[in-house]
């Protein structure tokens, strides 16, 4: 019955798309690279998801893809945007893959498909739809009929010793065994069985990458990280343009044939879509940005580089490869053709001098920790350390702001008693399996006779959720949070109680569900301890009480995002202490083509939507290392706008002032000199 639902495995294959959608070109490989209709090919490729733009964007992101020397376009297939429900399939709008496949197809360029289910991703819950919870006897990720999937699998491998073995098996004869005519890609899977090729992914797999398994299979590098995710409280990974040509270089130098750059444009995370902590803008660093705009010089260098790669590259898949030592630590990797062709790389390992070396009885003057490529082994036609683009920045420019109190209005949602619930239970229920993922919002609500000896008790909750906001007889007492990098927190505030009966209500929070790990479908968030305290000795352990659960807030419920005109709204309030409150407003879309972004940075936490679609979370009070928000500009795609009248919608949990937010458009400019950083603009970060 599983396997209806099942059809597809891990990996990655490379689907050829010529003139006329479904005109296959053969694809086979051999030990030096990908074969396309007889052809050994060096392959350029880069990430860009299609959930994480708009179908409005895609032409413009593949055009510029392909304008950077781009080859391929690779993106994971997202089980849980396309069947939400068990046997409900969507295929619609963001979610639409074969519109995306066929604008690809149109701009000439091939898709490498990682067709998942599980694809980690920093996508909620891996990609996977929560309903798999609930699919009896399941285990994600191995040798067990209800799951049988795979990608990335030897991070996780080993926790299921034997069975581990045996799924990696199955998963390629499997996939094999739907003769789709083209190569299969396991990455980060040494063991990758006989015909699917194993790949590297990071930063270095020049350095990194043991090789294929076989002396048969080309040496492919599937997931270069052009930067890294970003979670709240961290601050961005800027990964240098120079740093990234240098390991393409050396892997191309090292017998490679194929780099994915990961991400191209890693876009937005829309919606409730990002995985636990990870913030809405994805790699913003990639050589095209949130926005789809140039990031200079990243984009410019790597179309160079590729331009010097491919210019050689008949040389390069034909000829006798040879290494040899140019000093201590340089080296060259030469490739020469019996036909007299001959491309060299000289490399310089040394990242503080730069060196001059001896090479075909010419000098070489070689940057610190760079390579020269000699298409013809005489002249250099680049060097990773050599920028020639000129360098950008981005502008945002505030083409409205918000500040009239007149502007605003404010629906409260309700803080639920233990009365008004009709979810029970004896013990706290797990976070993720009461939700359904329905709502990252999960309401704890007991009623207690409190008869303890002091007035002000310490209220001592104990969570592996993400935060917890707490509320005593209604009156709110505050909010902690956890961290990415922790599995639990301790909120821990004085309260007043009543003596005789109390009501407790504590919101439980998940920022995105976890994205990874062995044994996903076991893990658990949610509250796991709640007491009032007095001293060490004398403490109301609530944790065993009968609890009422609510999933979700009423706004939700009542989707007051969409259904603005059904709610009855109020005047804004006092803003400075209002909790878990609804902002409506409206703004006119600004002329032009320049993106659009909300500068959210005077809010707290909660989400955002304009007419009724979700442009992600925000969490503006979780600060980084140097006191600033992982993000406080939220990119609104063009598509989500009427030409008027736009509805703003914002869900705060706390501390948010809606008067000082701005609506912005978002532009790049060259950085001509030095002296143009000193001018006050606002910075990319």
């Amino acid at each position: 019955e599983m396997e209806k639902w099942l059809p597809l495995v891990m990996l990655l294959v490379l689907l050829t798309l010529m003139e006329g959608f479904g005109v296959n070109a053969d694809v086979t490989y051999d030990g030096r690279s990908l074969i396309i209709d007889g052809q050994r090919k060096i392959l350029f490729s880069g990430s860009i998801h299609y959930p994480r733009s708009t179908p409005q964007m895609w032409p413009d992101l593949i055009r510029k893809a392909k304008q950077g020397g781009v080859d391929v376009i690779q993106t994971y297939v997202f089980w849980n945007l396309h069947e939400p429900q068990q046997g409900q399939y969507d295929f619609s709008g963001r979610n639409d893959l074969v519109r995306f496949i066929k604008e690809i197809e149109a701009q000439g360029l091939y898709v490498c498909l990682r067709i998942g289910p599980f694809i980690e991703s920093e996508w909620t819950y891996g990609g996977f739809p929560f309903w798999l919870h609930d699919v009896p006897g399941i285990v994600y990720r191995t040798d067990n009929e209800p799951f049988k999937i795979e990608n990335e699998y030897q991070n996780i491998q080993k926790a299921f010793g034997g069975a581990g073995s045996d799924y990696v098996k199955w998963a390629a004869k499997m996939a094999v065994g739907l003769e789709t005519g083209v190569p299969w890609v396991m990455c980060k899977e040494t063991d990758a069985p006989d015909p699917v090729i194993n790949t590297c992914n990071g930063m270095k797999c020049g350095e990194t990458f043991t090789g294929p398994n076989s002396p048969n299979k080309p040496t492919m590098w599937t997931e270069n990280w052009t930067s890294f995710y970003q979670v709240y409280g961290g601050i961005p990974y800027i990964r240098s343009a120079q740093d990234i040509a240098f390991h393409v270089t050396l892997f191309i130098a090292r017998n490679g044939s194929y780099v994915n750059y990961y991400m191209y444009h890693g876009g937005t995370n829309f919606g409730r879509t990002a995985s636990a902590y990870v913030i809405t803008g994805y790699y913003d660093q990639a050589p095209l940005d949130e926005y789809g705009l140039f990031r200079q010089p990243k984009w410019g260098h790597l179309k160079e580089l590729h331009a010097a790669i491919k210019s050689c590259s008949t040389t390069l898949l034909q000829g006798v490869p040879v290494n040899f030592s140019l000093g201590q630590l340089q080296e060259s990797y030469v490739f020469e053709e019996q036909n007299g062709g001959c491309v060299a790389f000289l490399i310089n390992n040394d990242g503080v001098n730069k060196v001059t070396v001896q090479f075909h009885n010419r000098s070489y003057e070689l940057l610190p920790k760079s390579i020269s490529i000699l298409p013809d082994c005489q002249n250099v036609t680049f060097n990773t350390a050599n920028v020639n683009t000129t360098s950008n920045r981005r502008i945002y420019i505030p083409r409205q702001n918000f500040s009239s109190v007149n502007d605003w209005e404010q629906f409260e949602d309700v803080i639920p008693n233990f009365d008004d619930t009709s979810l029970r239970s004896n013990s706290l229920l797990e976070h993720m399996n009461a939700t359904k993922d329905k709502s990252d919002y999960l309401w704890y609500t007991v009623r207690f006779e409190y008869n303890l000896s002091c007035k002000e008790p310490t209220l001592r909750v104990q969570s592996a959720a993400h935060v917890a906001h707490a509320f005593v007889n209604d009156t709110y007492i505050g909010a902690v949070h956890g961290n990415h990098d922790v599995k639990s927190f301790t909120l821990e505030l004085p309260v007043t109680i009543n003596q005789g009966t109390n009501n407790l209500s504590i919101l439980s929070v998940m920022v995105g569900l976890p994205d990874s790990g062995a044994f996903l479908e076991r893990r658990f968030a949610g509250l796991t301890r709640v007491e009032l305290q007095c001293s060490e000795e004398e403490s109301l352990n609530l944790s065993n009480s009968t609890w009422g659960y609510q999933v979700g807030l009423l706004g939700e419920q009542l989707e007051v995002y969409k259904n603005t005109s059904d709610i009855e709204w109020s005047q804004l309030g006092n803003t400075t202490n209002e909790t878990h409150i609804w902002y409506k407003t409206s703004f006119n879309t600004p002329d032009g083509d320049d993106p659009v972004a909300l500068d959210l940075s005077s809010m707290g936490k909660g989400e955002a939507w304009v007419n009724g679609q979700s442009i992600g979370r925000y969490w503006i009070l979780f600060h980084d290392s140097k006191g600033n928000p992982s993000q406080s500009l939220y990119h609104v795609p063009r598509s989500f706008l009427n030409d008027s009248g736009n509805i703003l919608v914002l869900f705060e949990e706390g501390g948010g002032n809606p008067l000082r937010i701005s609506l912005d458009t978002v532009s790049v400019t060259d950085l001509q000199d030095q002296n143009f950083d000193k001018l006050s603009l606002p910075s990319f970060s």
